[in-house]
């Protein structure tokens, strides 16, 4: 039992290599990684004593519902059941991730964003955050928190010249992303997971999360208008380029095809039910080819900065790997079944389904909220017979569903690293997570309790 405690403390010395980047010196995919295959050897070294502990439920089917198997068959569930299976999870993350970063870097080589930018002529920052913020939230339940947030911050980037300018609108959109997706049925992943389980349904989620969600993202925004004043600047074309280095029709047509790709990815999911990164990736593919034959055929196009070949050499492999190294990290404690044990100490000592959901929000800013989503779910069945007591909270639509959805979809905002839409902001913007523990946390958990509080008031 003692490799099982001992995952434990790598995850917090590992996590807090982490969050000192700074201090410390080390780059945070440094750290992931080394967390993440550090976590999966000790599991390995000490599997048969835990997963006999049975806190596993594939352990159990695996192993005829005994718990009990021999040496070979607990290494055998480990290194070719187990971790594969979490690596078809990882690797369809990293993989939509890649596909994303790609076709936003390919509309932005483009100039397909100037098309939107060069409509934003406001140069107040209230009113900017504001436009920003309520685009970002409708955006994000439309596409997901990941792409949203990846392409907003990439708008930023045109919009905002000042670095603290753009790290405090980023997090901003972070908010604004995590809130806008927990409301829509294909907006997060829990979101998505809960939907495809049959525990919500699309029209049941949306009726009881847009409220609470709008009011989580509205109450730091107030916050931050309080405190902001003056006046943006937009910062300065790059040396040789000007408005007219891509065709006005050109950047028309790229950007009505990337942002194409974007928005099928969820109607590729709901007509195939595959994988999401194969719907990036197929949008990806068409824009590819797309832009392969017009380089060919256009002499004004420069094929040294637009290829995606050149664009793909771009992209932010540290950014991938930590991604990576954190989710196989999560993976190996959700595998050793430490998820599940929190989630049935919170059964056992909270019991009020309010209260679970919202402390499985706060741990969503510090765990990945999807296996905390997972180890919920199999905790809980939805009843197959009537029940107007404390049962009723887990029939489809239930009210411990659809808040379970809302904490574990906004909870992620309280640290940066709580969500997918967050380390995209960090990787993208190079955000400290001690900056944004100052300057974002505070009104993203204000935010956070005043979207439960309104919740509880309408259905409680």
């Amino acid at each position: 039992m003692i490799v099982f405690y001992a995952m434990v403390i790598v995850f917090i010395i590992g996590y807090g290599f982490i969050v000192l980047e700074h201090v410390n010196k080390i780059d945070k995919a440094a750290s992931a990684l080394l967390t993440g295959a550090l976590l999966w050897t000790l599991l390995v070294i000490d599997g048969p004593r835990i997963m006999q502990l049975n806190l596993n439920s594939e352990w159990l089917k695996y192993s005829a519902d005994s718990g009990l198997g021999t040496a070979s068959e607990v290494m055998d569930f480990i290194t070719h059941h187990a971790v594969i299976e979490h690596l078809g999870d990882v690797a369809s993350i990293i993989f939509f991730l890649l596909g994303a970063m790609t076709i936003v870097e390919v509309i932005d080589r483009y100039q397909g964003f100037r098309i939107i930018t060069d409509r934003i002529h406001t140069t107040n920052r209230i009113k900017l955050l504001w436009i920003i913020s309520f685009i970002t939230f409708f955006i994000s339940a439309v596409l997901d928190n990941l792409t949203t947030s990846i392409v907003m911050i990439t708008l930023l980037q045109k919009l905002l010249s000042k670095q603290d300018n753009r790290w405090l609108f980023s997090g901003m959109v972070v908010l604004a992303a995590n809130a806008g997706g927990a409301w829509s049925p294909m907006g997060d992943v829990t979101t998505i997971m809960l939907w495809i389980g049959g525990q919500v349904t699309a029209a049941g989620i949306v009726k009881s999360l847009l409220i609470p969600s709008l009011v989580s993202m509205l109450v730091p925004l107030c916050i931050f208008s309080l405190v902001m004043k003056g006046a943006t600047t937009r910062p300065l074309l790059e040396a040789g380029e000007t408005a007219e280095f891509i065709p006005y029709k050109e950047r028309v047509r790229i950007l009505i095809l990337g942002l194409s790709a974007l928005v099928a990815v969820p109607i590729f999911k709901g007509l195939t039910q595959l994988p999401p990164f194969l719907g990036m990736l197929l949008g990806l593919g068409a824009l590819w080819i797309y832009t392969d034959r017009r380089l060919k055929r256009k002499h004004f196009l420069d094929k040294r900065k637009l290829s995606i070949v050149k664009i793909l050499k771009q992209v932010d492999v540290a950014s991938i790997l930590f991604f990576l190294g954190i989710l196989l990290a999560v993976a190996a404690l959700q595998t050793a079944g430490h998820l599940n044990l929190l989630a049935e100490w919170l059964d056992n000592n909270v019991g009020n389904i309010y209260g679970i959901n919202l402390i499985i929000g706060f741990l969503s800013s510090v765990v990945d909220n999807v296996p905390l989503v997972a180890a919920s779910m199999g905790m809980y069945e939805i009843p197959q017979v009537a029940d107007p007591g404390f049962m009723s909270s887990f029939f489809v639509d239930g009210n411990f569903w659809s808040f379970l959805a809302y904490c574990a979809g906004t909870g992620g905002s309280i640290l940066i690293i709580g969500s997918a839409a967050g380390v995209a902001a960090m990787s993208l913007e190079g955000i400290p997570f001690f900056w944004y523990l100052r300057r974002i946390t505070l009104p993203a958990l204000v935010g956070y309790l005043a979207g439960a509080g309104v919740y509880l008031l309408m259905f409680a």
